[in-house]
């Protein structure tokens, strides 16, 4: 990983506290967050789904570029991580990622809105994916008794009473709980893969193939895809800034973040590489729950089920925060117990849940709504915002002072140049996917999605 460049110690000492009253007498409280509830919501938003689809973007890119893409992935995130936290300790007065559009382009009010809508656009498809996976849970648990459209609302329903709660605090113990029932998944995951005679679907006779690098014949399509499977499930700093406003003390937000991305790179890495040896390429699915005989997968992808409640939850939550703050800047309905603050709160988190259904309806594939989620989304707050941030906090000629100041500078540039080849190139690969996979399923089906 390249080394961060410290922040200049005078410019830290001169950040001021952000301007909010005291909320001592409020009886709805924000910014009550330690750096260790910081680091619960870090984990439950990480320890997610999308780990299983590891062992299929290793199975595509082989056992080689799997972890060295991995790795290589892990590390710039943590990286952008932090100079996303630089950049809202240099301004304050940051409240979500929204902010931090308008101020990269001049304090474009334009700017700001079409962040807007791509903010709650990634968080809507986020919960979408939870409704496809949900509704695949509930069709594998019950062997298809029912209508698979059936199956995800029960899930959007679910989900949008677990969003009810305001303060972001308030999920913190959930989240807790539901990493570890999607640790527990995992590591079923891995164990049952290694303890069952052969991976489901095998065919007598037909070992599963293992390779260190891809092979012959992988396809652009198919190497994209799963390269923007693994960028996905790391890629999360669009919460970020809503995450540190909410912190008592934004300084101590490095320490939940090295905690999650230490235990980030070893639950990926392993689960990646140890399913897709026992495994192998042709016998692969993802999410990877589906490589399972019948009764493993059913007890594995059981212990998923707080996780594809309280994730989706989470960026309900965090969408409904936004828009809701923006109705009640200044007004008491924002911090008290009124029918009017519950009722707007409860109208968006019903809304965000009804747009998610139907985006969960309209594109019913796990690994494409991953790879359309990272090239949309992920291609600006995975890398362009943060080498635009990067180069604010350096202005004029302050970037290209001394050896490693210049060679951070170049990085940052580089990674606004690859955030723009994965909105393009990703999102014609993901797109060229969904047509594939539409030649076996149709819109609002009630084909069982069981795996």
């Amino acid at each position: 990983m390249t080394k961060l460049t410290e922040f200049p110690p005078s410019d830290l000492e001169s950040v001021e506290k952000p301007d909010h009253k005291d909320e001592s007498d409020h009886a709805i409280k924000y910014r009550t967050c330690s750096w260790h509830k910081t680091a619960a919501l870090l984990f439950s938003e990480y320890i997610c789904l999308a780990i299983m689809s590891f062992p299929w973007s290793f199975s595509v890119l082989g056992l080689v570029p799997g972890i060295i893409v991995t790795l290589a992935v892990a590390a710039s995130v943590q990286y952008t991580s932090l100079i996303l936290w630089r950049f809202c300790l240099k301004h304050p007065e940051i409240r979500d990622v929204c902010d931090i559009g308008r101020m990269l382009f001049g304090g474009s009010q334009v700017a700001y809105n079409i962040t807007a809508v791509f903010f709650v656009l990634n968080n809507t498809f986020i919960q979408g994916l939870h409704c496809i996976v949900g509704a695949r849970l509930l069709n594998t648990l019950s062997d298809s008794a029912a209508c698979s459209v059936a199956f995800s609302a029960v899930i959007a329903i679910a989900c949008f009473m677990i969003s009810l709660p305001r303060p972001l605090s308030h999920l913190s113990w959930i989240g807790i709980f539901s990493a570890v029932t999607m640790f527990i998944a995992v590591i079923l995951s891995i164990v049952f893969s290694g303890i069952q005679d052969h991976p489901f679907g095998y065919a007598a006779g037909q070992e599963p193939i293992v390779t260190l690098f891809p092979i012959p014949g992988t396809s652009f399509v198919a190497g994209m895809s799963a390269f923007l499977n693994i960028s996905y499930t790391f890629i999360g700093q669009i919460t970020l800034p809503s995450f540190i406003a909410e912190m008592k003390n934004p300084r101590d937000f490095p320490k939940a973040l090295w905690a999650c991305t230490i235990a980030e790179i070893v639950v990926f890495t392993l689960c990646g590489a140890i399913m897709y040896h026992y495994v192998g390429n042709q016998y692969m699915t993802a999410p990877a729950f589906g490589s399972l005989q019948p009764l493993y997968k059913k007890i594995a992808f059981s212990f998923a089920i707080p996780t594809i409640v309280y994730l989706g939850s989470l960026y309900s939550s965090v969408s409904a925060r936004f828009v809701f703050f923006r109705i009640f800047r200044t007004s008491h309905h924002r911090y008290s117990n009124t029918i009017t603050g519950w009722g707007t709160w409860v109208a968006i988190i019903a809304a965000t849940w009804v747009f998610a259904f139907i985006i969960a309806e309209v594109i019913p594939f796990f690994s494409d709504m991953l790879s359309l989620m990272s090239s949309l989304f992920d291609c600006w707050f995975g890398f362009i915002f943060w080498g635009m941030a990067y180069l604010t906090l350096y202005p004029g000629n302050k970037k290209w002072k001394g050896i490693g100041r210049t060679m951070e500078t170049l990085l940052n540039y580089f990674l606004i140049v690859f955030g723009l080849y994965i909105l393009i190139a990703g999102t014609y690969v993901s797109i060229q996917s969904i047509i594939t996979d539409y030649a076996g399923g149709g819109l609002f089906s009630c084909a069982s999605t069981a795996l």
